[in-house]
């Protein structure tokens, strides 16, 4: 499990493809303070699993499945990267329940300076737009960052100034693809939903009520 709280931005080191996979070699600093073979770390928001560390950078093992899903895929030698080392049972919970298994991806179509912030407005599907709620928790490549804006086609967030110095965030152009991965708990409702048929005439949960509750 992570938070959604970037430790460090890395960098791609090498890339070795397979025929519909690939290995990551990625180097950074701080991940590699007590970092162990078999760890979980969160790359823009992907979970991956050490199993291979050298000095400053580890290697993991990209199935099909993940590419497909992810914008891993169009990581190059060199790219830069938001990190994560999975949550220790004494840390902070700084940001929200994140588990690293990507929901898709949108494409960024705008960015807005507001005084110290920069608005993102970022296009999805619409499964994904459909668990996103204002002033809900979304993670964005990694990031956990607070909704502030949700459209029939997009939904937006507001970046800190903090969150862009320490993030890759900012660095993407209009146009660029973004990994999301919804609110766990959003997704566990909708779920529970769609199985038990909470909306019957007899029950007063509905989905609507649910949503307006900050479910």
């Amino acid at each position: 499990m992570f938070t959604g709280i970037v430790e460090e931005k890395g960098r791609i080191k090498a890339i070795k493809k397979g025929t519909s996979s690939s290995r990551l070699i990625i180097e950074g600093n701080i991940i590699f303070s007590d970092l162990k073979l078999g760890d979980s770390v969160a790359i823009n928001g992907v979970c991956l699993t050490a199993s291979e560390i050298s000095g400053n950078t580890f290697t993991a093992d990209v199935m099909h499945e993940t590419l497909k899903r992810s914008n891993l895929g169009s990581l190059s030698t060199g790219s830069v990267v938001n990190m994560e080392r999975a949550m220790s049972a004494e840390g902070r919970f700084g940001g929200h329940i994140v588990s690293g298994h990507i929901d898709g991806t949108g494409v960024i179509r705008g960015k807005k300076r507001d005084d110290n912030a920069v608005w993102i407005t970022i296009n999805t599907a619409a499964e994904i737009l459909g668990l996103i709620v204002e002033k809900g928790s979304i993670t964005i490549d990694g990031i956990s960052l607070t909704v502030t804006e949700v459209t029939g086609s997009s939904f937006s967030v507001s970046v800190i100034p903090h969150t862009a110095i320490s993030t890759t965030i900012l660095d993407k152009e209009v146009g660029q693809t973004v990994n999301l991965e919804n609110d766990v708990i959003g997704k566990y409702v909708e779920r529970l939903l769609g199985k038990k048929n909470i909306e019957s005439k007899d029950s007063r949960i509905t989905r609507d009520f649910l949503m307006n509750n900050g479910f």
